[in-house]
């Protein structure tokens, strides 16, 4: 999209829908409490590009829950699940002893008057509790409307119809110099390609915009700071987040936002322009892949899984940053439970009768071949070998489990196959494989790509919202 397409694009949010109003604050706390502070609240260039009767979110997802209602009549307008960095680090043991700090943002379409906007987050049974509430008044005279420095053009990638009919993906580039604005280009139509051979996305692809953002860097790259890399880029993408040599995160939220404002979007995937196997991905905040990883198109795909639908990571025998819990709490994403009550399994109505809750499996022999793997790859990093030793070794493995995994008696059935969420015992996931589980060649499960369509349905497509009462 050139700069003219651009302004014509704020000159019909000017007439056509209300400006997008974004909350930034400070989210304060360690693993047993939590404070809110408010940094600013500002209005996007760009209008509101959701659609207008679905504003209520209804998938039940994420670990935080935000609403915004009318200050006097208390009608809910707005509401939108979501999870966030904090939400992952308070469960690490850095957590149990320091206290940190993280800049978010809530964003949504302007009201005409105050509003008040409740936080919640959920409890050990699942029910979202208010942590937070503030006021916002619109013609407040220190709600910011001032635009921050545009980045550069934005791409038309896939452009389905107008933003608040379909659901909007920003590919924003992090680390890519202005000459290699064409090999971002490149790198983004790839990824783009790929996800929409999958299903549920190939089966819905006209319900989706893809728009492309790269602001230039000063230097080619992303931070890599286990092996003394670091890198100023525009979007602050780094790798060792949390400790994780591939959790790739950015922890600059203002720059984040700033530069996402300036295309319409409701998911983004962060496109980092590195080799090195990595990625991340946080419910409703961004994904991340290292854009010339011989596994981007896996990373793209299983991290976009995280940021766009909730799905849990299936797999449990890799080496993760968070403690262990305790309990055995029934997790709110829909790919993974702790399997309480098999006669109120949440996917049950997937399962074919017949089919034994919790489905055997070879668990022990996978586990076996999957700690041996773990021992070379951390032999390969210690040794600082080259990636392309990394990579062969992630192919043996994928051929070994993909041969291994197609072979069981249930294979290919749903079921309640112990060993997900990161712990072996406990937690059960749907199919013995899924793009949530290894990196073979193998689809998203029946239940991911149900949870997949719901949350397509809250953004486009023909399903309207169900109607509801105002408590």
């Amino acid at each position: 999209m050139t700069q003219a397409l651009l302004a014509l694009l704020l000159a019909t949010s000017a007439s056509a829908a209300p400006r997008t109003l974004r909350v930034d604050y400070f989210h304060t706390g360690n693993a047993t409490e939590e404070r809110f502070s408010l940094d600013k609240v500002v209005i996007e260039p760009l209008a509101w590009p959701g659609h207008p009767d679905r504003t209520v979110d209804d998938t039940n997802l994420g670990k935080y829950l935000f609403e915004v209602r009318d200050r006097d009549t208390n009608k809910l307008l707005f509401s939108r699940g979501f999870a966030s960095i904090y939400g992952e680090w308070e469960l690490t043991t850095e957590a149990k002893s320091e206290n940190q700090t993280f800049h978010e943002s809530l964003r949504f379409p302007t009201p005409e008057r105050p509003v008040q906007v409740l936080l919640k987050k959920r409890d050990a049974q699942n029910a979202f509790r208010e942590v937070w509430s503030f006021i916002v008044d619109p013609k407040s005279m220190f709600v910011d409307p001032s635009s921050p420095p545009a980045p550069g053009p934005v791409l038309k990638l896939l452009e389905n119809g107008p933003p608040e009919q379909k659901v909007d993906l920003l590919i924003l580039g992090d680390g890519y110099t202005e000459a290699e604005r064409a090999k971002f280009e490149k790198d983004a139509r790839r990824m783009v390609d790929i996800l929409f051979t999958f299903s549920p996305f190939k089966e819905r692809k006209s319900d989706f915009n893809v728009w492309g953002l790269m602001p230039a860097a000063a230097q080619s790259g992303i931070s890599r700071p286990s092996t003394g890399i670091h890198r100023r880029s525009p979007v602050g993408a780094t790798y060792d987040a949390f400790g994780s040599e591939r959790y790739v995160l950015t922890f600059d939220n203002k720059a984040f936002r700033e530069l996402s404002a300036f295309a319409p979007y409701e998911f983004v995937e962060i496109l980092a322009n590195g080799n090195t196997y990595g990625g991340g991905g946080i419910f409703g905040l961004y994904g991340t892949v290292a854009a010339d990883s011989l596994w981007a198109p896996y990373v793209f795909v299983h991290e976009f899984g995280h940021h766009f639908a909730g799905l849990a990571d299936e797999y449990y025998t890799s080496e993760n940053v968070y403690a262990p819990s305790a309990d055995r709490l029934e997790p709110w994403e829909k790919n993974v439970t702790a399997l309480k009550d098999p006669e109120q399994l949440k996917w049950k109505h997937l399962v074919a009768p017949g089919t034994p809750l919790p489905t055997p499996w070879s668990k022990e022999e996978y586990e076996t071949h999957s700690n041996n793997v773990q021992k070379q790859r951390k032999q390969v990093r210690a040794e600082r070998k080259p990636e392309s030793e990394m990579d062969a070794l992630f192919i043996s493995q994928r051929d070994w489990e993909e041969k291994f995994l197609s072979t069981q008696k249930y294979s290919g059935k749903v079921g309640a196959f112990e060993g997900a969420n990161y712990e072996a015992r406990g937690y059960y996931r749907p199919q013995l494989d899924c793009v949530m589980f290894t990196r073979d060649r193998v689809p998203f499960c029946a239940v991911c790509q149900s949870a997949i369509s719901q949350v397509i349905d809250l953004y486009a497509g023909s399903k309207p919202q169900k109607p509801r009462k105002t408590p």
